[in-house]
């Protein structure tokens, strides 16, 4: 190996471990922190090991309740934003020339526009005809930037598709709604997925938006900025190393299954 080959292979070596250190450091504090006995939510002082934190947790019903909230909340925006999401690709895609710049434009605007102003907008639309704050508020104004998402990974996947195929299946006697659910679904089933999967994501960390149209709710990013103002605890941390816990059994699971499907087909 030259000298030059390396130092770039030295320099990428080093360029990864800063990187994935600086990703996974928060993580692996707040995760020590969750074991600390300290009841603020720091590894320094260590004052001894215990697991009381996840104990409160469990007792702590308010908390609960708002991650339940959050999970119908990121559920129902899904719901919505799926389908008009992949309607909307669909409906990009099958254009051409300006219009179809100009209709991205408009369709990818709020992903440009800032989450407070998204929430401020859908409170003063809606407070007009009564409705000041909830669930549905929230799931309306969370899907109105999420869509975007869900459009532009659909959008991504179909730029991959051989339109040949519909029209084989059309000339053949097969009705446009066969071609779609037997055809062009099972394509972006993979697009699908992960779109769902974003989405929910998506819905449970947003903050900005949600805070503005919430009402009476307290969906768990509320809740959590709520709790860092009046005293925040480390069962807070137990939370969050719950849920990275499931989100990486849920990834380890998804890739298990994955692989071994392939081994099936090979």
């Amino acid at each position: 190996m030259t000298s030059g080959g390396w130092i770039a292979k030295a320099l990428f070596r080093f360029y990864m471990a800063v990187f994935f250190l600086y990703l996974f450091a928060p993580l692996a504090v707040m995760g020590l922190a969750t074991f600390n006995t300290s009841r603020f939510p720091t590894v320094t002082p260590w004052q001894g090991a215990t697991l009381k934190w996840f104990q409160d947790l469990w007792a702590d019903q308010p908390m609960w309740h708002a991650a339940w909230t959050s999970a119908l909340i990121a559920f129902l925006v899904a719901l919505v934003s799926l389908p008009v999401g992949t309607a909307a690709a669909l409906l990009l895609t099958s254009l051409n020339g300006k219009a179809k710049s100009v209709l991205y434009a408009v369709m990818v605007s709020p992903l440009l526009t800032p989450g407070v102003v998204i929430g401020i907008a859908t409170l003063v639309l809606w407070r007009q005809i009564g409705i000041g704050g909830g669930l549905f508020l929230i799931v309306l104004a969370q899907s109105s930037f999420i869509i975007c998402y869900v459009m532009l990974m659909v959008a991504a996947r179909l730029q991959r598709f051989d339109r040949t195929q519909e029209e084989a299946a059309l000339s053949l006697g097969a009705s446009k709604f066969m071609v779609f659910r037997r055809i062009l679904l099972p394509f972006l089933k993979p697009a699908l997925l992960a779109s769902t999967f974003l989405a929910i994501l998506q819905s449970i960390e947003n903050y900005n938006t949600t805070l503005f149209v919430r009402g009476f709710e307290t969906p768990l990013t509320v809740f959590i900025a709520t709790k860092v103002r009046t005293g925040l605890t480390p069962a807070v941390n137990a939370l969050a190393l719950i849920m990275i816990a499931a989100a990486i059994v849920g990834a380890a699971g998804y890739e298990i299954a994955r692989r071994r499907q392939q081994s099936r087909q090979s």
